[in-house]
């Protein structure tokens, strides 16, 4: 089976620190990858990277069967065909929720506006916010900001999320619910790329996990095998830090 998104031989460099080593990743059709890696690891540069949000300086990246670092495509309508949700919210304050749900349904893929509220409402119900539509992102808390932007990231049916250690910025009573609605999307059968440091979410949720170090992978596998019996042992060391 052919990868989703593929990437081989990812460089990436800072001015003279080099950020990302010949990373080599793919993604399967709704599969779910956490990556994991301490931090400066390289791995919200990968997901930029992989959005084209910041460009490589050697390797390729294919979504589908094309070849997207090719500098001729259009980065904007790449763009179009990823979700990606970061740690900051992102949500425009002067839109209320809804609007902030639609825009991208509306302004980039061109749905009418009644079919992008619509579609807008139901996610909105199901992740108990429909109440909060007309509000504007100060009223709500932190993890309902969270779960809109994630909301607003799968409005318009992306072939692939990225996420961006997204309960990093809230207080630990709100990360459970907004991780429960990506085991939502998950088991909704969603392709996800996942950076964390919720190892047990990584553990439960994910189909593979991959150990990001120093901008190079260092072990790939499914969770099962990296939790419990890791090959390396940087890989060993680092999770060490999670299960004392």
């Amino acid at each position: 089976m052919t990868a989703l998104l593929r990437a081989t031989g990812l460089v990436k460099s800072f001015g003279d620190r080099e950020v990302l080593r010949g990373v080599d990743v793919s993604l399967d059709a709704h599969e779910v990858v956490a990556l994991i890696g301490a931090s400066g690891s390289g791995k919200s540069t990968l997901l930029r990277c992989l959005n084209l949000l910041e460009p490589i300086d050697d390797g390729q990246i294919f979504l589908g069967d094309e070849d997207i670092s090719d500098p001729r495509v259009d980065a904007n309508r790449v763009r179009a065909r990823f979700g990606a949700v970061f740690q900051a919210y992102n949500l425009f304050p002067h839109l209320s929720v809804l609007d902030n749900v639609t825009l991208a349904a509306r302004v980039v893929h061109g749905m009418p506006r009644a079919a992008a509220e619509e579609r807008a409402m139901a996610l909105l119900g199901r992740i108990g916010l429909a109440d909060k539509a007309r509000e504007h992102p100060d009223r709500l808390s932190g993890g309902q900001q969270q779960r809109t932007a994630i909301v607003r990231a799968i409005a318009t049916d992306p072939e692939v999320l990225l996420l961006d250690e997204i309960t990093s910025a809230l207080d630990p009573e709100l990360v459970g619910e907004v991780l429960e609605l990506v085991r939502e999307l998950a088991a909704d059968g969603a392709t996800i790329l996942m950076a964390t440091h919720e190892m047990a979410f990584a553990r439960d949720v994910a189909d593979r996990v991959v150990f990001l170090d120093a901008g190079a992978i260092v072990e790939q596998g499914p969770p099962a095998a990296l939790f419990g019996a890791a090959r390396e042992p940087r890989t060993r060391e680092f999770l060490a830090r999670f299960t004392a």
